[in-house]
């Protein structure tokens, strides 16, 4: 089952965070951070954070949601994973490193929340729908 979960989630997550990424917040966080932005985005990281990320998402969240049989379930544990993953990173920049922007912060918390939460629940109704 986690398997095909993983299989379900990796595209979702993927789709969704590219288009964020790719359209929505490109020019957002090179405005706000590009002093600190790589020319070369290092993809080995990116790629293990998002395979990592999803364990999490599947163990803590949309398994148990499935368990339950509630979307409302993916809805709230996913928006709890997202907003606590996202704070790690985010406040512990805002913590360290020098001239970190604080909208950048919050719309990282915002965008981190919202993430996981749709991730979680479309996840969630593909799951329900093939009958796992």
């Amino acid at each position: 089952m986690f398997l095909k979960l993983y299989l379900i989630t990796l595209p979702v997550f993927f789709i969704i965070d590219m288009i964020w990424l790719g359209l929505v917040a490109k020019n957002f966080y090179a405005k706000h951070i590009g002093f600190l932005m790589k020319t070369n985005i290092n993809w080995t990281a990116a790629i293990v954070f998002y395979l990592i990320f999803i364990v999490g998402l599947i163990i803590f969240v949309i398994m148990p949601a499935l368990e339950k049989n509630s979307w409302v379930t993916a809805l709230l544990l996913g928006a709890l994973f997202g907003f606590i993953t996202y704070a790690t990173y985010d406040l512990t920049n805002l913590a360290t490193i020098k001239d970190w922007p604080l909208v950048v912060t919050i719309i990282d918390l915002i965008w981190g929340t919202v993430l996981a939460a749709s991730v979680s629940v479309v996840s969630f109704f593909i799951a329900s729908k093939i009958g796992l």
